[in-house]
């Protein structure tokens, strides 16, 4: 129904009231709305300009504190000296009996930014179109529109049900307190629904492709649901602040009944392994359709890709990060607590804080104008349920800047934050009497390589620097000792002391790989000028990610003799035998080496945290993928085991679809290959992303993706087109000359083409072929259009004949042409079946014989 031109406004009421001429009698007659047209289409200005046409949903999606525009019908024209005009926008609950908002939004003469408004800016016969300002700090939310009408009949309703307008963040708003100044950024946190998280260890960082999928169907509706339960005043839906702390309490089950039940142990059934899961489309979908039932099951990772969809649907820009060596405090110290005997060996069951190799939460951009300035910006989000926070569990929003600086003082959970990234490792030895003394402090092993991904490429990216200083620098010693203040052992830090010898556990390339023995190097280095002794235990267990250990693998001592300024690397080698039917989740092992120097009574602690690499799953397209046709992925699995793997699923996903493709494969044998091929019928043009994962008891974390070019059928078309008219070029044409062949240039055939034609009748049929139907059908225009909607149509046998007869140019008064060559060699004719199977007709047709058109399979 729009139209009238988008954007071009007329001077408001002035322009409305010369362009309404009426009657009295209609004036005296009631204002009635005929119809309302809220402009949704996907591709139109509305969805456009407010960067909400990616979503699934019909409806009108705007984002607030920017303009949109709509049309309203009337009984007749709208007089503007009597008559007059509002919204009335609802939002209200669907799902509890909490209190909603009404909105009345004015006509007025002049609109003024910061305030619910609307202005007619054309109108013609009984239709307006409005332009409608929208408050930049309105409550996101799903809101009910309704007309009033006014005219000195009265008042009348118009509700616009079922066409709800959905409002959200805006990034792309000044005034909006998520607003990002940089559109490369927004693109990428608010806009992409592909994306990567990091796992593994700080030496085997492991990439997985994550589909957020927050555009996709149902997702919209399945957050603005999750608010819902989250019994907060619609109110404050309209606080970034509020929303994301809301948000990472729901995405866990823990005491909400939210998204996502965590699990951590050996068994998954009655749900899904975390490993298996490669976007949150499918999760959300789930938990929409029980009605909020949990699903199961999830961990780190999970929960953050699951927060980061809802975030950047709602309109927040949010991204995932991973922090290797992550601490989890558990008795609010802000250090890592490591408790050994008079032996050396750990006392278990008092260390209680663990590492966990690596951990995924989110940082949400927004202002905190809650806090000091300076504190806005990224903000920590985090959805894994590790400790309650203000009776919840919660976690964030979190200042960065706060935790770099050791301001954990400030909300939310900033003390907890800080100890994740930024805690000292603090072993403490039990004498005779029962106490414990510090014998060891490392620095810098907690919170390294903080990692996310690149804004506009598939790149990792460092941000270790924004969460603190660099290691050991003044700076960041302060920030630790500042932070440990607020701590439950303000008094922690002793003066330094001098130590002459130092351990530490090295790995070669990327690491061991899964299936085959591990082996890594005890580096001990003696920087005095006289010889050390030293007394090494060291215990290899298997581990879950998060730092719980599950059993003792191995472990041994060893004596190392060193001498003056020596170092001495001692190889480390664990069978797969001894580990094969030990391992969890993400494969993950801890190396604990402690010795004490005999010489000089020197402590020597460190551990290692390692993980037994995984195979990828291969994704390679068999052929070009074009819109609406058919075409096959393969996908190729290795088990890189010498045992069979039982119940072997694969999960798909991605190019669009709607929903992720299960495929229950079965048993795979030892060292066996796996080898699938999917059909996918491509729905949108562009770059997209096909995602798969492997869900298997015995071996987890197998994934893989693919980048695919979706080509449309246009482009396809225009491609063969263009090939063909370069074939045509690169062929030898042959004209009489005084009774001798002579052969034509490209450039000399060019030319003569162009003098030809300037006087000619240039008659171009163009002849369309799709799979779906093997009828041809004439399509009549230019050289340069291509009709799409011939495609399909059905032909009779007479249109057939005639679009055979007239299928190539016409070139009229080509005197100079007077024979044609019409030796076409059979290779020449089998390489042009070969090549195309579409039929296109020859872009220049047979000239000077008795057959003005020539035959279509030739070429001149």
């Amino acid at each position: 129904m729009d139209r009238f031109n988008y954007g071009t406004e007329s001077t408001g009421r002035s322009a409305a009231t010369s362009a309404s001429v009426t009657t009295s009698a209609a004036s005296d007659s009631h204002l009635t709305v005929q119809s309302v047209d809220l402009l949704k289409s996907k591709g139109g200005p509305n969805r456009r300009e407010h960067h909400t046409d990616a979503f699934f949903s019909d409806n009108l999606i705007v984002r607030r504190g920017q303009t949109f525009y709509m049309v309203i019908e009337f009984s007749r024209p709208f007089i503007p000296k009597t008559d007059n005009l509002a919204l009335q926008l609802m939002l209200e609950p669907i799902f509890s009996s909490s209190t909603g908002i009404k909105i009345s939004v004015p006509l007025v003469d002049v609109l003024e930014d910061g305030v619910w408004e609307m202005k007619i800016v054309e109108q013609k016969d009984r239709q307006i179109k409005l332009a409608v300002n929208t408050l930049p700090t309105a409550s996101i939310g799903c809101y009910k529109v309704t007309v009033e009408s006014f005219s000195p009949k009265g008042k009348l309703l118009f509700p616009c049900t079922p066409n709800d307008m959905y409002v959200l963040f805006n990034p792309w708003c000044e005034d909006d307190p998520v607003y990002l100044d940089n559109e490369a950024e927004r693109k990428e946190y608010v806009l992409n629904s592909m994306g990567r998280i990091y796992y593994g260890t700080e030496q085997q960082i492991g990439t997985r492709t994550w589909n957020f999928a927050q555009f996709e169907k149902d997702i919209l509706e399945t957050c603005l649901f999750l608010l819902e339960k989250g019994q907060v005043a619609m109110t404050e839906w309209r606080d970034p602040v509020i929303v994301s702390r809301m948000i990472s309490a729901l995405v866990n089950s823990n005491d909400d009944s939210g998204v996502l039940m965590g699990n951590w142990k050996d068994s998954y059934e009655g749900g899904t392994s975390p490993t298996a899961w490669s976007g949150s489309g499918d999760i959300l979908r789930q938990y929409f359709k029980a009605s909020g039932r949990p699903v199961k099951f999830a961990q780190c990772w999970v929960y953050a890709g699951v927060t980061n969809t809802v975030l950047r649907c709602l309109g927040i820009p949010t991204r995932c990060v991973t922090n290797f060596n992550s601490a989890h405090d558990t008795d609010h110290s802000l250090t890592t607590d490591i408790y050994i005997d008079e032996k050396l060996e750990i006392i278990k069951d008092k260390t209680s804080d663990s590492v966990w190799n690596f951990h995924v939460w989110n940082e949400s951009w927004m202002t905190r104008p809650d806090l000091p300035p300076g504190y806005g910006g990224w903000q920590v989000v985090d959805a894994t349920p590790q400790e309650p926070s203000q009776g919840s569990y919660r976690c964030g929003p979190t200042p960065v800047s706060a935790v770099r600086n050791g301001n954990v003082e400030l909300k939310f959970d900033t003390p907890f934050v800080f100890a994740e990234v930024n805690s000292d490792r603090i072993y403490w030895q039990k004498k005779s009497d029962g106490s414990f003394s510090q014998v060891n402090v490392e620095k810098n092993s907690i919170g390294v390589r903080i990692s996310t991904k690149a804004v506009g490429s598939e790149s990792r990216v460092d941000i270790t620097e924004l969460y603190k200083f660099p290691e050991g620098s003044k700076e960041e010693r302060i920030a630790v000792e500042r932070a440990s203040r607020f701590g439950s052992k303000p008094t922690l830090y002793p003066p330094p002391t001098g130590n002459d010898t130092s351990i530490e556990i090295a790995m070669d390339g990327s690491g061991p790989r899964i299936g085959e023995d591990a082996r890594l190097s005890i580096v001990l280095k003696n920087k005095s000028s006289s010889q050390r002794t030293a007394n090494l235990l060291y215990e290899v267990m298997v581990m879950y990610y998060t730092g719980v250990l599950k059993a003792t693998v191995k472990k041994d001592r060893i004596s190392v003799n060193l001498g003056p300024q020596e170092t001495k690397s001692i190889p480390w080698t664990l069978n797969y035998k001894e580990y094969m039917n030990h391992l969890v989740d993400q494969g993950a092992l801890l190396l604990v080496v402690t010795g004490r120097v005999n010489e000089t009574r020197q402590i020597l602690a460190t551990q290692f945290n390692f993980r037994l690499r995984t195979p990828d799953l291969i994704i390679t397209p068999q052929g070009e993928a074009v819109v609406g046709k058919e075409f096959i992925v393969k996908i190729m699995f290795q088990n890189p085991l010498p045992q069979a793997l039982r119940n072997v699923l694969f999960r798909i996903e991605g190019l669009g679809m709607q929903s992720v493709r299960k495929i229950a494969h079965g048993n795979v044998d030892r060292l066996g290959t796996v080898t699938l091929m999917e059909k996918f019928v491509p729905t949108a043009a562009g770059p997209q992303k096909l995602l798969a994962s492997m869900d298997c008891r015995l071996l987890t974390q197998v994934h893989g993706f693919a980048d695919i070019v979706e080509a449309s059928l246009e482009e396809k078309l225009m491609d063969r087109d263009n090939k063909l008219n370069r074939k045509e070029m690169e062929k030898v044409s042959v004209c009489v000359n005084e009774g001798t062949d002579s052969i034509w240039s490209r450039d000399q055939l060019s030319e003569q083409r162009s003098r030809d034609t300037q006087d000619s009748e240039l008659g171009l049929s163009l002849l369309c072929y799709t799979d779906t139907q093997e009828s041809v059908c004439d399509s009549h225009g230019s050289t340069n259009q291509i009709s799409t909607e011939s495609l399909g149509s059905d032909c009779n046998a007479e249109e057939e004949q005639m679009a055979l007869k007239t299928c190539s140019v016409k070139l009229e008064d080509c005197r100079n042409l007077t024979k044609m060559k019409r030796e076409t060699t059979d290779d020449e004719e089998q390489s042009d079946d070969d090549d195309d199977d579409v039929f296109f007709p020859s872009v220049l047709g047979r000239v000077g014989t008795n057959d003005p058109l020539g035959s279509p399979n030739r070429s001149l």
